[in-house]
This record gives structure tokens, sequence and C-alpha cells, in this order.
């Protein structure tokens, strides 16, 4: 049998990462061309299922083929402490030239995640990235450190974010990538506490993560499917890139349940559309439930009220259904906007933004 090439998996790297091509070439570009360049501060920013775990992935991969060193961590309590401790396992018998990724380090005898942020620490991270940076800067390479999950009030990642401040300053070899919710990336650049640190933040080089053209799933469905020794009717392809909507975890799920249900290798218009239902249910458990379990109930209201419409909904219908004043509406509508469920097609205009969440909320 051969090996299902599909991967909706949520962070798992795709066989061909549709639509991220120009992004990902400029925090490449960024490794390449020295300090000062506007990519080694980079934040990916998008709603669930949009690829943003994949974007950091692919960017470390990027600056290790470039001889630098890797540590990947999330913004969860002790991340600090973590790249403390990865920064001094590279220490201990650093190669440049040898390609190197540290994840998930945790604090021998502590567990990481309890670590106390102190201004000591802080100080003490940014020490031994120097002389880390001291190492890899003699053989021409450098450090990339990618955070996940990024959040508003993370004392950590503010601390980062200084650390990263005096390293750009610096002029060293270093760069910092970074992916979070729309929501959590708002409120961390909105924060008023700190505004040095956060001022400098808002100059990162921002990307929304959106949705794919149609033509570029469609191709790069045809390409993985018949890469593995499949074939794919013209149709059931044209079918199955636009089932997708463009959103990339619903490509790979889309693919994976079509890839599924052709067991003889030819897949036709009939398997898509069994496979494009499976995925639809899947998509259900994985993703929209995952993103209305962290919303209000009065957040859940103005969805609700949104899917009475076959389109996208006038804000002024909305306030009449929810009973919400025009201020109130408007407070809804932004919550929903920064958690990257709706989003704004025309003045006073708004539609879902996460595939089939219309479909969804009315099966319940």
């Amino acid at each position: 049998m051969t090996v299902n090439p599909f991967k909706p998996t949520a962070g798992a790297v795709p066989p061909l990462l549709v639509g991220r091509d120009a992004l990902l070439a400029e925090v490449d570009e960024g490794i390449q061309s020295g300090p000062g360049h506007p990519a080694r501060i980079t934040i990916f920013t998008g709603a669930r299922g949009t690829g943003k775990t994949v974007m950091l992935t692919e960017s470390g991969d990027r600056a290790m083929a470039h001889g630098w060193l890797v540590i990947d961590e999330s913004a969860s309590p002790g991340m600090l402490a973590r790249i403390g401790e990865a920064v001094d396992r590279l220490l201990e018998g650093v190669n440049p030239r040898a390609r190197r990724r540290v994840t998930g380090v945790s604090i021998g005898g502590i567990g990481g995640v309890d670590t106390e942020l102190t201004p000591q620490l802080a100080e003490g991270v940014r020490h031994r990235i120097g002389r880390l940076l001291d190492t890899l800067e003699k053989d021409g390479t450098g450090l990339l450190i990618t955070v996940d999950e990024v959040q508003a009030r993370s004392d950590d990642l503010r601390e980062l974010a200084l650390i990263t401040q005096h390293l750009v300053r610096e002029n060293r070899e270093f760069a910092i990538v970074m992916a979070g919710l729309p929501s959590a990336v708002s409120d961390l650049l909105r924060s008023d506490a700190q505004g040095r640190v956060l001022t400098f933040l808002r100059r990162a080089d921002k990307h929304v993560l959106a949705d794919v053209a149609t033509d570029e799933v469609h191709d790069a469905l045809v390409a993985t499917v018949t890469a593995n020794g499949r074939t794919i009717a013209t149709d059931a392809a044209r079918a199955a890139a636009e089932a997708t909507h463009g959103y990339p975890f619903l490509i790979q799920l889309v693919g994976f349940h079509v890839w599924r249900a052709a067991p003889d290798g030819a897949i036709s218009l009939a398997d898509v559309a069994t496979g494009v239902e499976a995925a639809r249910e899947r998509l259900g458990t994985l993703v929209t439930d995952t993103a209305l379990a962290d919303l209000s109930p009065r957040d859940l209201e103005m969805l609700r009220a949104m899917a009475v419409d076959d389109g996208p909904s006038r804000m002024v219908d909305l306030g009449t259904r929810t009973g919400m004043s025009r201020q109130n509406a408007d407070t809804y509508r932004r919550r929903l906007l920064d958690a990257g469920v709706i989003e704004q097609v025309a003045r006073g205009h708004v539609d879902f933004a996460l595939p089939y969440l219309r479909e969804h909320l009315r099966s319940r």
C-alpha cells in the first residue's frame, strides 16, 4: 500500500508548502543579508490551521541550511530559562558547521515550566547568547530562535524581546521568528507595559497568513498525487481544490481523506466527494470546535446571527438580531476579528474566516 503523502497534523510540514514561498524567501534573505535586515525579526499570525507552526519549522530549516543554529520554543512559563539551558548545551560542544536544532529543553531538576523569571536570569541568558554568538560569528553563522504561541501576558517573552533589542543594536548574527493567533499578537503589540520594548516589536516584519489561491492548491494537489504514483481526474482535482477554500490545514485534510477514498489508485470525482465530506467532519472536531471553545457566549451569539445569512452579513442586521447596540456590536466584531474567526469583507460587512463555520453553526 502506498503511504498517504498528506499530513493533516498540527505543525506537521506538508510535502508541498503551498503559497508561502515568498514569505519564506524573505526570512531566507534576512538570514543571508546580515544584521539590520527587517526579516530578522518576523511575526507570523493567522487563524488556527493557517500554518503558523509550519512556518516556524521551515524558517528554522532555512537558517540551518546556512549553517545557523536553531532553538525552537513556545511562549509558556519558563521559556527564558529553557532558552538559557539550550544555549548552554550548544556552548558545550558548538560546531557551527553542524546543523543543530534544540527543541523543548527542560531544566534539570526543575521541570522547566515553573521557573521564576528574575532580572538576573534575563541578564544571564543575554550574556550566554552573546558568548554563543562570539563563537558562531567567527565562522560566519548565527543563531535563530523561533517562538510559537506568543501571548501578551508572557513576562519571558517581554524579556526575550528586550534581549533581542540589545542584540540588534549590537549588530549580532541573530534572528527571531515568532507566531501566534491574531488576538494574542494584537494584545502583545497593544500592551502598554514596557512600552519601549513593545515599540521595538511593532517594527517587526508582521505577516498575516492568508488563504492560498485555488489555482495554487490545484497544482499542489495534482503534483503531490502524481509524485506518489497515483492519478487524479481533471474534474476531481478542481473539485478538491475548491473544497479546501485555500485554507492550509484543509488542503492537507482534504488531500488525506481523498487519498484514502481511492484504494485503487485512480482518484475520481466520487472519491473527492467522499473525502471532502470526511474532511469537513474532521475539521469541525480538530479546528472549529477548538476555535469556538475560546469564545464568550456573546461572541457565539454574534456568530449564530451571522450564520443566518448565506453570505457576508451586514453589521446593522447583526445588531438587530442580537439586540446589541451599535457600540457593543462593534466591540464583538473587533473581538472576533482579532480571534481570526471572521473577516471584514467590505465597509459594514463581515463574513466567516474559517471554512465551513457557517455550516457547522447551522448544524448545531
